[in-house]
């Protein structure tokens, strides 16, 4: 009976270390690749400072052109999300550069699964915004 106290207690211990494994090492549920709704650019989150940050790792060649034209002559590396950090379940918030406007916008994700994400970006704070849905790759 003893013995078996002490199985119990060690298998419900076992989540409870991967969890803090987690929380420890900076994984975040929104780390890894993504690719925007057209699938016209690619980004890797990962943790950058205290915060999230995606650099883009691929773009086709409407996108480059279309930065080009606004202005941005190197996309890939280019970071376009900045500054996230989680202020809700599932919901972060920082800014998002839009390379065919030139310009970075205050933003929010919203992580609609572990695959698909809604990610905004806003003229002012959280008013008039426009979103996306980006999927994991």
């Amino acid at each position: 009976m003893k013995r078996l106290g002490l199985a119990l207690m060690a298998l419900l211990a076992v989540p409870q270390l991967a969890l803090a494994s987690l929380t420890t090492n900076g994984s975040d549920p929104l780390c890894g690749s993504w690719h925007n709704d057209d699938n016209s650019v690619a980004i890797r989150i990962d943790p950058c400072g205290g915060a999230l940050c995606g650099v883009i790792t691929s773009a086709n060649a409407t996108a480059v052109a279309d930065a080009r034209a606004a202005g941005t002559t190197q996309l890939i590396g280019l970071p376009l999300f900045q500054g996230y950090k989680r202020d809700g379940q599932n919901h972060w918030s920082g800014t998002v550069f839009v390379p065919d406007l030139g310009h970075r916008f205050s933003s929010h994700i919203t992580l609609i699964d572990r695959d698909h994400a809604k990610v905004a970006g806003c003229l002012f704070g959280s008013f008039l915004c426009q979103s996306e849905i980006w999927q994991r790759i």
